[in-house]
């Protein structure tokens, strides 16, 4: 049989391009060619305006073990009776065939009047001679409430990959922006803001866009912020408290005090047995506090603040000396602070527990275990912040405990009688 093809003749093809097509009377079918005319253009804005509007979705980076949905935009015509453009519609739908069922969808439904129902109506409106008036609800389907967590693709012409923030699981206030090569991290306390990052004109960058929204006096580089003293050392800083402790030590009339050579005495230990308790103890809970603030850039008073937290509920004038002897100490001290500089990723914590250090409630084994579980508690905390920082540890984060009974009871899954009321606290380590 001869056909066509053999003979070498071939039928010319019929096809219209985007310059043949008015795309102002018919549908666009793609992005590219929308994209191209300012009334598809203002359809998609006003579209993406009302999903901001409605807080449909939340900016957070790309993540290679999540299933991640495409999407699309779809355009209609709204005409009127009479056939003209009423509006140009565009809408953004996700691409429902990249989901899983189950994971990311289930069984759902829109309310669907029957037309029996609409009959009915009709007639009643009729019958009463009622007026009939007609509602749309812009943007219905943005009002839902997922169930599930669905991760989509930004759409076309609205990808915003630069100064999308995403917040920490671990601390609400801390802001993470990772693109490509670039990391930013945003620290938010009220109405201050710290911001760093591995490329200073990114950084600047974010920072006038935010000016651009928000009111912002640029302070420049770190010096002070939240009675924190910043100072910039060769290969780090020093980060230290000493106005915070000089107007600590003036608000309690110390400022001329002798100085103390240690944070805390050996004896008499502080008990909570006294009788003769303070009149007024909201100074003695005021120093406590101030002092808890303290230990931020002082980890060698930790100790002996805790103690002094212990009195809290029935302060007696022993516990005010010895909070008082805490302020003496920091006045001999007041240069002290903690050096950051770079060195070995690591994370390491050291627990320990002073069960003699109340003659009136001595527990060993107990308050060590408790100890080691608060400090295992804290280190997947900070492990969590790394996380979502994007830094990962190269080995195991290490606690170190000096108490070989409760190292045992760690190691060991069985509760004795002595010992089931700590037995929540081995979960945090197990």
């Amino acid at each position: 049989m001869q056909t066509r093809s053999k003979s070498g003749i071939s039928k010319k093809k019929s096809f219209a391009t985007s310059t043949t097509i008015d795309y102002l009377q018919t549908e666009p079918p793609t992005y590219t060619i929308a994209s191209k005319f300012p009334q598809w253009r203002e359809a998609m804005a006003s579209e993406f305006a009302a999903l901001q509007r409605q807080h449909t979705w939340q900016l957070v980076p790309p993540s290679s073990d999540q299933n991640v949905v495409g999407c699309r935009w779809v355009y209609k015509i709204k005409r009127n009776s009479d056939g003209s453009v009423s509006r140009y519609k565009a809408r953004l739908v996700a691409k429902g065939f990249h989901q899983q069922a189950g994971v990311d969808f289930a069984e759902t439904f829109s309310p669907v009047v029957k037309p029996p129902t609409v009959r009915i109506i009709l007639s009643l409106a009729a019958q009463n001679q009622w007026s009939l008036r007609q509602l749309d609800v812009s943007n219905a389907f943005l009002h839902g409430l997922l169930k599930e967590t669905v991760f989509m693709a930004q759409p076309l012409g609205f990808v915003n990959s630069f100064t999308s923030f995403s917040p920490s699981v671990a601390d609400a206030s801390l802001f993470i922006l990772s693109h490509k090569s670039v990391t930013i991290y945003l620290l938010l306390y009220v109405d201050d803001i710290i911001i760093t990052g591995n490329n200073s004109s990114a950084v600047s960058n974010i920072i006038s866009q935010l000016s651009a929204v928000f009111e912002l006096k640029d302070l420049g580089p770190l010096r002070y912020f939240l009675g924190l003293q910043i100072d910039y050392k060769k290969g780090g800083f020093f980060v230290h408290q000493r106005k915070y402790l000089t107007d600590l030590l003036h608000k309690f009339t110390l400022t001329d005090c002798k100085a103390a050579s240690t944070p805390i005495a050996t004896t008499p230990l502080l008990t909570s047995t006294s009788t003769e308790l303070l009149s007024d103890p909201t100074p003695y809970r005021s120093l406590v506090g101030a002092l808890q603030y303290a230990t931020f850039t002082r980890p060698d008073i930790t100790f002996a603040v805790n103690r002094v937290c212990q009195f809290m509920h029935k302060p007696s004038p022993a516990h005010l000396v010895a909070a008082k002897r805490i302020l003496r100490y920091l006045k001999g001290t007041l240069d002290r602070g903690i050096l950051f500089q770079p060195g070995p990723f690591a994370l390491t914590a050291f627990t320990d527990a002073d069960w003699a250090g109340d003659p009136c409630d001595r527990r060993s084994t107990s308050a060590e275990y408790r100890s080691l579980a608060s400090g295992a508690a804290e280190l997947s905390w900070i492990r969590q912040v790394l996380c979502d920082l994007g830094l990962f540890l190269p080995s195991a984060p290490l606690i170190w405990c000096d108490n070989t009974s409760a190292l045992a009871l760690a190691s060991n899954p069985v509760f004795h009688g002595r010992t089931k009321h700590i037995e929540v606290d081995y979960h945090f380590h197990s």
